[in-house]
């Protein structure tokens, strides 16, 4: 059976190369690196190695990078550890509304504590305005944070010049990057970034290793109580394989991330061509400039997504709706919902997400194969039943003009 796989942001395949060099910390160089014994000491210098490559993808010093166990807890640590730091100070805190729910989550539980969430609107493709980030910034205002580029719909934002005006308030900036680090260039130096959150797993390393890079002179609180591992701001004993792991993924993206960057551009810009000459009432999510090169998010209007991904992985192509800590939902996903999408439209949305494994022949079959799941499931539909007979579309809830001209973020 054919596999096509097209979920990348939700988990990259692990790479050999990255693979083999976890190997020898799984058996043969097993010890604790809190251990002063040699044994313990072989797993510490790998550590150190790692934060070093990590720093080194990010223009980073290796004494500001903390690992964690993903990105999610990265983002948890950044948010809660300064709110934690600073609460007897100032208690408001400004996102956007496209933010990975451990970012939005996290601002649920603070502002049951008192604290006080501006969350800001985006325009069609994904983008903060800036105007809205100034009028939104107060004196007791501690931390802004902004995604670098979305999951869901692939907007890179405009980081340097939110950064630019972050800064001249003397606010604390951090920058999810999750979805972008080791898939475009990122240097915290250059974008004035004082804390960026990476995760391993989508950038063909393995599950369980994510950082967060905090500036020197940022405070921040730990979250879990316990040792003195990663400079006494993450308490447990550390995953040395995945750790291993993320620095050698971090190696071999400084090396790789031009050609795969521009290899995904080219099938991902082959998809969308694809199916939007093969279907019709089919709308691309997010901009066409200043995207990420492997993302393609569209919305089918006509059928729901649920049906769509059973009969796409009936045909051994496996993708995504929304965000992957949201796909099991059924609701539209949050992004879109800031987007404006109409609901009707956007509850059969669709997201494919490239890796450098993936081939143009590959590409090319999706093009061949959903076009015909898109009209099987059309016929199935009362609502396009109804358009065809009428001409007429059933009324779904808010929505947005899909003939709109593509805006991007300036970048």
């Amino acid at each position: 059976m054919t596999n096509i796989y097209l979920d990348n942001q939700s988990n990259t395949k692990l790479d050999d190369k990255i693979f083999e060099k976890m190997l020898p910390y799984f058996k043969e160089n097993y010890g604790n690196p809190q251990s002063i014994y040699s044994l313990g000491q072989i797993s510490k210098d790998a550590i150190e190695q790692a934060r070093n490559s990590v720093a080194k993808l990010i223009n980073a010093k290796s004494n500001e990078i903390i690992f964690t166990s993903c990105g999610s807890e990265a983002n948890n640590l950044a948010i809660k550890g300064l709110a934690s730091a600073h609460s007897k100070i100032n208690k408001h805190i400004i996102v956007s509304a496209i933010e990975h729910f451990s970012v939005l989550n996290v601002l649920k539980v603070l502002k049951q504590n008192g604290f006080e969430i501006t969350i800001l609107s985006v325009d069609k493709q994904g983008c903060i305005k800036i105007e809205d980030l100034k009028k939104a910034m107060k004196d007791e205002t501690i931390l802004v944070s902004i995604q670098h580029a979305n999951t869901e719909i692939g907007t890179i934002q405009n980081i340097k010049e939110i950064a630019s005006f972050v800064k001249s308030k003397n606010v604390i900036f951090h920058v999810d990057a999750v979805a972008s680090a080791g898939l475009v260039p990122i240097d915290v130096e250059e974008l004035s970034i004082d804390m960026l959150t990476l995760s391993s797993s989508v950038m063909y390393g393995p599950k369980g290793a994510g950082a967060l890079y905090v500036r020197k002179g940022v405070t921040i609180k730990p979250q879990i109580d316990g040792g003195v591992q990663e400079f006494s701001k993450r308490a447990g004993t550390e995953n040395v394989p995945a750790i291993v792991g993320f620095g050698a993924a971090c190696d071999l993206a400084i090396t790789e991330m031009q050609q795969n960057a521009e290899k995904m551009q080219i099938l991902r810009d082959r998809l969308i061509k694809g199916l939007q000459e093969k279907i019709k009432f089919i709308y691309l999510n997010g901009p066409i400039e200043n995207r990420l090169p492997n993302n393609v998010n569209f919305s089918i209007e006509f059928v729901e997504g649920e049906a769509l991904f059973l009969l796409l992985d009936a045909k051994g192509i496996m993708a995504a709706s929304g965000s992957s800590c949201a796909s099991k939902s059924l609701k539209m996903s949050h992004v879109l919902t800031a987007l404006d999408v109409d609901t009707a439209v956007g509850q059969g949305s669709i997201v494919f997400t490239l890796s450098k494994y993936n081939t143009e022949e590959e590409i090319d079959y999706v093009i061949s194969e959903f076009p015909a799941i898109v009209e099987k499931l059309r016929q199935m539909s009362p609502l396009y039943d109804h358009f065809v007979k009428t001409g007429e579309r059933m009324k779904a809830g808010p929505g947005t003009d899909y003939e709109h001209e593509h805006e991007h973020c300036e970048h």
